[in-house]
Formats: C-alpha cells, structure tokens, sequence
C-alpha cells in the first residue's frame, strides 16, 4: 500500500511540481494551500504517513502548523519536513523545537526530496 503524504503549499506551482515528483515515486498525495486548511484534514480524518510544509503561508503558517498538528491524536510521531526558502536559524530552531524532523531549502530536486523522505519514513 504505498505511503501518503500531505503537501501543505500556498504556492500553486510548488505543489503541483511536489505531488508529480512523489507520485512517480510512488507515493499518494494529498495536498492543502495553507497550514489551516491542512489542519482541517487532519481533523476530519486523513491520515498521512509524511507532511511536507513550507513556512510562509497566509492565514496559518508551517511554524503554527506544527505546533497544532502536533496536539492531534495519531500526529505526534508522523514525520513532518519544513520546505521552505526560509533559512534563519532561529526559525530551524523553533520549527525542530516544536516537532519538525527536517527543514529542506527550496529549491529542492525530486530525486533530493524522495531521498530524505525515504530516511525519514521507514518503508517508503
């Protein structure tokens, strides 16, 4: 059963580009354009195996997004990966604080993501 991931993406053309990459790599994608409308998947039952989110959205950003996804039942191990062209320090720091297992830079290649998802997401 191949493995589902949720692209949380206010930009069109960034989860366009992610959800091709992924499922020629084999896995199912779901996808949200901002931290809230991903919020309200998760409450409403998907369950993914990964969540990739950039930090930067409007209404709800990636940082505040994990913070409340991690408070869901069922999403406290769920690996999630920060991709972003965010790259303070300080904001790594408070996204790992609160639950994030990695931060990519964007841009980031699709053989490069499917690389780190498979280190992160045993089985994949």
């Amino acid at each position: 059963m191949p493995k589902t991931i949720l692209v949380v993406d206010d930009s069109v053309t960034m989860v366009m580009s992610l959800k091709t990459s992924l499922q020629i790599a084999g896995f199912t994608v779901e996808t949200a354009h901002d931290g809230q409308q991903a919020l309200d998947k998760l409450k409403t039952g998907i369950k993914p195996d990964l969540i990739i989110t950039d930090i930067n959205m409007p209404r709800m950003g990636g940082i505040d997004f994990i913070r409340h996804a991690r408070t869901l039942p069922g999403m406290r191990f769920t690996p999630i990966l920060a991709l972003t062209t965010e790259s303070q320090q300080a904001k790594r720091d408070e996204a790992k604080k609160l639950g994030a297992t990695g931060w990519l830079l964007k841009p980031v290649s699709g053989a490069d993501l499917v690389k780190v998802i498979k280190q992160v997401l045993p089985g994949a």
